[in-house]
Order: C-alpha cells, then sequence, then structure tokens
C-alpha cells in the first residue's frame, strides 16, 4: 500500500512455484511494466481435489527465491497456508458460468479455490496489474471477468504460452513424466496445429472436429488418457457446436502422472 500511495505501480506474479521458464517470462514482463514487483509463491491447498497432488507438488524454494531476485522482483510473498485460510474459513468466491466446461468439469472445486486466493492476493498486495500465463486459459478468462465483475481496480494481463524447443507447453508438472512419455508429449501441441489448419482450411462442425483430434491422439500418443477436448468461445468458455467466429480448441491429457494442458486460438 505504500508503494500504491507514492503513485508507484505494483506488478503482481501469483505462483505456486518451481519456477521454470514460463514463470520467468511472467516475472519479465510484469517487471518491464511496473514499478515495483511481487511474486507470490504458495502452493494452494483450496484449488486441489481429492487424490490430486497437493502432497507431491514439486518445489525448490531457494532455486524460486534465486530466480525471482534474479528476474527483478521486489519481494516474494510465500506465506503458510494457515495464514492465508483460517481453520473455520467460510467465505469464497467464484465465477460458476465460466468455471463450468474445460477443467471446471473434472475439476469441480478448482476455481473457486483460485478466485478466492487471488482474490486474497489482490487484497493483500493491492497491485495495480497482475500477470497470468495463457496456457490457464479458462482460468485467465474467469480472473478477467472476477475482477470486471467485482469493480477491481487492477489490470489482468495474459501472457503467450512459453514452449520447449519441441513445442511441449512449460508446466510444474512436466518434471512428474518419464523419459519416453516426455519423448510423446509434444504431439498434444503437434495435433492442436493440425486441426487449427483443418479449421482454416473449412472444417466448421465442432463434433466431427473434435472427434478427429481424438483419434489423431489415440495414433500419436497412445498413452495419453484425454480429460477433455473441447472447442469453445475465447470469453465466455461456452462450448460451440458450429465453428463461425474465432474459437479457442483446449485439451487436458493424462500423461503418466502429468495432467497436461494445451490451447490454440483458431482465428476464422
Amino acid at each position: 500500500m505504500a508503494w500504491r500511495n507514492q503513485g508507484l505501480t505494483v506488478g503482481l506474479v501469483p505462483t505456486m512455484g518451481y519456477f521454470h521458464n514460463g514463470h520467468t517470462s511472467l516475472i519479465d514482463m510484469a517487471r518491464a511494466q511496473c514499478d515495483k514487483l511481487v511474486v507470490t509463491l504458495f502452493v494452494n491447498p483450496t484449488q486441489f481435489g481429492e487424490n490430486e497432488d497437493l502432497g507431491n507438488y514439486p518445489h525448490d524454494f531457494d532455486g524460486d527465491c534465486t530466480k525471482a531476485e534474479t528476474h527483478g522482483a521486489d519481494l516474494l510473498f510465500a506465506p503458510a497456508p494457515d495464514a492465508m485460510y483460517a481453520p473455520d474459513h467460510a467465505t469464497w468466491v467464484t465465477v460458476p458460468t465460466l468455471g463450468k466446461h474445460l477443467c471446471g468439469a473434472s475439476r469441480p472445486i478448482h476455481f473457486q479455490g483460485v478466485c478466492t486466493v487471488v482474490t486474497k492476493l489482490f487484497n493483500l498486495v493491492q497491485p495495480t496489474k497482475a500477470v497470468f500465463g495463457q496456457k490457464d486459459w479458462q482460468q485467465l478468462a474467469i480472473l478477467k471477468r472476477m475482477v470486471r465483475d467485482l469493480n477491481m481496480p487492477i489490470e489482468i494481463i495474459g501472457h503467450p504460452i512459453v514452449r520447449e524447443a519441441d513445442g511441449l507447453a512449460l508446466s510444474s508438472r512436466n518434471a512428474y513424466m518419464t523419459d519416453e512419455e516426455r519423448a510423446a508429449a509434444p504431439a498434444i501441441r503437434q495435433d492442436l496445429l493440425k486441426l487449427a489448419d483443418k479449421v482454416k482450411n473449412g472444417e466448421r462442425d465442432s463434433a466431427a472436429a473434435k472427434q478427429w483430434l481424438e483419434k489423431e491422439y489415440s495414433s500419436t500418443l497412445p498413452m495419453g488418457i484425454v480429460d477433455y477436448i473441447e472447442l469453445v468461445t475465447p470469453d465466455s468458455i461456452e462450448p460451440v457446436s458450429t465453428i463461425s467466429s474465432s474459437v479457442l480448441a483446449a485439451v487436458a491429457i493424462h500423461v503418466g502422472k502429468a495432467r497436461l494442458l494445451d490451447n490454440i486460438l483458431i482465428e476464422v
């Protein structure tokens, strides 16, 4: 608050740690746009469902501290869970209409946990701008709607997906994969690009496009287990039946112990 009282712009990059180049790219973007920069590191328990990987989520606190400092963070905020949630915590923030599909369908409490913890971080840090990655496109759309609907004076900025040289979207959960699984995983992106070409070349039936992509993955990524393949409106995250304007193709696929997300915005 003291920084804001001085008229300084304050950037915020919320993370769950185990920094890779995707995280540091978010930090770099915020650093370039703000006078002061806060990076938060908090593995939020309320966005994990039963039998998810909360207890095994990868961490490297010392390495994260070094990377945050190297990339220009003025403050690294890493609270304990009991500092963020009282034992009788009973207040939640939800954007239910945007959370019905994609990740929200198989992880029903996830976005409630995300919105609640991000609201808490916004209240604590009082940022001018906050940066989130587009790999979690649905999350980004939900947070933009939350900020708009609750009149929060914060600009939400999306950063393009950061990828490995072979196209795999960077994720802390990539560390869960074996060498064999890691070698196969770039098919997620490669087949999304093929789908985009099909749509640009005239495919307009969403069901046919999704069926084609699922069949493609069964061939190129046979070890993968599809959570969802969906074509949705980019802002409201509503499934489309006929592709008549820009559409987001989004997938979540289990490869071994890793649940991998990716998406591509297809301009029609």
